[in-house]
């Protein structure tokens, strides 16, 4: 199924050689074509089989004919030959200089190059004749392939891309013509994925790379018909390419317009969907499996680096990686003779590392980046498996996760969630193996005993100590003991853990952080006289959040979780964090008097300490001598945005840093989330759909959703205000936030908890579970209700 056509003995049309003659711009091969089977219908002049290439003038002028004729029979043919053969489409649509040579020489040189590749199929004679003009014709191809690469650079390409859309735009009108373009697309696929898979055809001719831009030029190609029959296997075939040829397609795409890579975008996105809606998947037959969807989302990575390119780009202002601290301890792996997979930290993408930039170091893409999210493919994606792949199996099975940007963010964080639950499970063996071992003491859990009044203290002391002498226990799993308190922690007293030193560290009065109100958004306090060990925690305690899949109450600008993913703040965060200092400055940009004389300032700047003292700082040395000008201003804006947001706070950030990734350096966050999502990551969802709550809810102990007490209920829980709503969240849940996903995501359980009573309702936090008695009249399931999550502080056992 897969060999190539042969091609026809050139004796059985002596007329040949003599039309190659007398038509010089007429050359190629005839290799790969698909056969004609029409050919006596038109007499040889106006057949045109001795159309080896394309170029616009060439279609335009058989398009003229078959039009004179009414008759397109001719150009479907040519079309069909051409585009169904990778030499002949190779040669096509070149630019004016790229052109074949016209002299009778040089064309049989050409055509003995091309002619050789069959050779077994042509007479002996013609083999001969050929063989003496081999050499030459190979150092001449050789010769112009390596010049012209090296001259045009890594992003252009011999193929004239305006005059292939203007050829598409002109033959797509007509049906006829089109059905042409779908077949000869099914015909080309296997031979060029022949081509890729066992000759390095890219390496001896990069013009190889042609085929792929002028079929991608196709405006057709996310019409049905294409969907089902040709796009599956072009896809194939482009994700066989090699990495520099896939990078160097992804640059040239960076360079179109925003509709183009709209429209490839689609085209591949609409594969997915069409082939996942189309099939049935389960555990046996997985997604995972199935080529064209994974194909696809090989080709849409291409279009996602592109659109990352052509967006507005940051690629310096990086913050400086720490080592990581290392444990003193040998991992389980490396008990049993393996080396953590990822102990180096996340793996980079080959085609990231080849382009040279990461999707961290573009603000703002062509294409919003959650465009490229495919809802169908996320549904019908089994995590656990595609998370075995993406840790294990790497090698031999293809893992959606090597594709963050097709993910949402709720199925990520579940990838995140079983990366997170092996490695406590992990931690608990290799602990379990020392106390057999050495005879050391069984303590599989990270067990905090903290006193409610004095938490950051006792907090801090056993964080700090267990981070000192073995970081790696931080990543067991979290049991918090509130010391007088009966509460068992199955994830409940952690997140009130979480609430009450976030509460506590956030506190204006302490001066670890600014409070902005105008923002509502924590900064760090540049003269804050805490040590580094409580910035620290802060950091470890986040990290432990996002380990232990709790939502914290934070208020970060997002320069924040940019830093935290490596990038420093500029001039253009200040937005966000400081927006009343980013306008003054944007101000300055754009005034377009005298700068000098009518602003009167200098690069040396002033701000107000914790006591309310002026601070002065110099931008460069001698910053005050230095006047600010219409020509240094862009310098002082940078200046004063690093200043702000690195320079001034580096001894607090770092810290925090440190302690974060004392949690996550081994986790594969970075690879997987962009730094919005990790906000979310961690501070959950401010948007409340309680309907979606509603909907989701499952009841127990006699109740359902037609019961007259649950309509009572949900009526009354809809009828709060926001704050109410919140307060609610946090009684029964222990956040006020929405996870990841939604509020549909909660799963919230209401129980009966007896009849009627003047009893308050009670929760189990660590399983979203509300207690409700069956209380008799709705006016008194408010009052109790209101009453119980007003007063929720402390746990009990029930």
């Amino acid at each position: 199924m897969n060999a190539k056509l042969c091609g026809r003995h050139s004796a059985a049309f002596p007329d040949n050689s003599s039309a190659k003659e007398t038509h010089p711009a007429l050359s190629g091969d005839r290799h790969g074509k698909m056969p004609d089977h029409e050919d006596n219908l038109f007499p040889p002049r106006e057949d045109f089989r001795e159309v080896h290439y394309l170029t616009e003038e060439k279609v335009y002028e058989i398009l003229s004919i078959c039009e004179g004729k009414k008759d397109y029979s001719p150009l479907i043919r040519v079309i069909g030959r051409i585009f169904s053969s990778a030499d002949a489409l190779v040669q096509s649509f070149r630019k004016d200089k790229e052109q074949h040579p016209n002299t009778k020489e040089q064309r049989k040189t050409h055509q003995a190059k091309d002619e050789d590749k069959d050779e077994d199929d042509k007479e002996r004679t013609t083999a001969m004749e050929q063989e003496s003009e081999e050499s030459e014709a190979s150092a001449s191809m050789e010769g112009a392939t390596g010049s012209t690469e090296n001259r045009l650079g890594p992003v252009e390409v011999s193929v004239d891309i305006e005059a292939v859309r203007r050829v598409y735009d002109r033959l797509l009108s007509n049906e006829k013509i089109e059905s042409a373009f779908l077949n000869a697309l099914v015909y080309l696929t296997p031979n060029v994925e022949l081509d890729l898979t066992y000759l390095d055809v890219y390496d001896t001719n990069p013009d190889y790379l042609n085929i792929f831009i002028i079929v991608m030029e196709n405006s057709s190609l996310h019409s049905p018909e294409y969907l089902e029959m040709a796009m599956p296997l072009f896809c194939k075939c482009m994700s066989k390419l090699p990495l520099p040829a896939l990078a160097k397609l992804t640059r040239l795409w960076s360079q179109y317009s925003v509709e183009h890579i709209r429209r490839m975008m689609e085209t591949f996105q609409q594969l997915i969907t069409y082939t996942v809606i189309s099939n049935e998947y389960d555990s046996d037959s997985l997604v995972n499996d199935d080529e064209c969807v994974v194909a696809a989302a090989k080709c849409l990575k291409l279009v996602f680096y592109a659109n990352v390119l052509g967006g507005d780009l940051d690629t310096g202002h990086n913050e400086e990686e720490e080592p990581a601290s290392e444990s003193s301890e040998l991992t389980l792996q490396e008990l049993l003779g393996e080396e953590r997979s990822n102990k180096k930290g996340p793996r980079v993408d080959p085609l990231e590392k080849e382009l040279g930039v990461r999707t961290l170091d573009c603000r703002r893409p062509l294409i919003p980046f959650e465009e490229f999210v495919n809802e169908p493919l996320n549904d019908v994606l089994e995590m656990d498996k595609d998370f075995t792949f993406f840790k294990v199996d790497s090698e031999s099975k293809f893992s959606f996760q090597s594709c963050p940007f097709v993910l949402n963010a709720c199925t990520k964080s579940l990838g995140l969630y079983y990366d997170n639950r092996i490695s406590m499970y992990s931690e608990r063996r290799i602990t379990a193996l020392y106390s057999l071992v050495q005879g050391q003491q069984l303590n599989p859990y990270l067990r905090l005993k903290v006193r409610r009044d004095h938490i950051i203290d006792d907090a801090l002391v056993r964080l700090e100590m267990i981070s000192m002498e073995n970081p790696a226990d931080l990543r067991k799993q979290l049991f918090v003991e509130f010391e007088g308190e009966q509460g068992v922690d199955e994830g409940g007293v952690s997140k009130e853990f979480f609430q009450l030193v976030l509460e506590e560290m956030f506190n204006p009065d302490i001066g670890m952080f600014t409070y902005d109100e105008s923002t509502k958004l924590f900064w760090y306090n540049p003269s804050s006289l805490e040590n580094e060990a409580q910035f620290t925690l802060i950091g470890i305690v986040l990290g432990l959040a996002i380990y232990n899949n709790c939502i914290l109450d934070v208020h970060f600008p997002m320069v924040v979780y940019r830093k935290l993913m490596g990038k420093k703040g500029t001039y253009l965060d200040l937005a966000d964090s400081h927006p009343v200092l980013y306008q003054s400055l944007k101000e300055l940009l754009d005034y377009e008097g005298d700068v000098e004389e009518d602003m009167m300032i200098t690069f040396q700047i002033s701000q107000t300490d914790l006591f309310g003292e002026p601070i002065t700082y110099d931008l460069k040395e001698n910053g005050d001598k230095i006047p600010v000008t219409a020509d240094n201003r862009k310098e002082f804006v940078s200046l004063y945005g690093d200043y702000i947001l690195n320079k001034s706070v580096e001894r607090q950030f770092k810290a925090f840093r440190r302690g974060f990734q004392m949690v996550t350096n081994e986790s594969p966050l970075k690879c997987l989330f962009r730094p919005e999502e990790v906000e979310l990551l961690i501070c959950g969802s401010r948007n409340l759909d309680f309907q979606a709550l509603e909907e989701t809810t499952e009841y127990d102990g006699g109740y359902s959703k037609d019961c007259r007490i649950i309509k009572d209920f949900w009526e009354t829980v809809h009828s709060f205000g926001e704050e109410d709503k919140r307060l609610f969240l946090q009684f029964t849940t222990g956040t006020d936030r929405a996870p990841v996903g939604g509020l549909g995501k909660l799963k919230m359980i209401i129980a009966k908890n007896g009849p009627d009573t003047d009893r308050l309702p009670t929760s189990h936090t660590c399983f979203n579970a509300l207690l409700l008695p069956e209380y008799d009249s709705k006016e008194k399931l408010k009052e109790r209700l209101l009453k119980a999550i007003t007063y929720a502080k402390g746990f009990g056992m029930l």
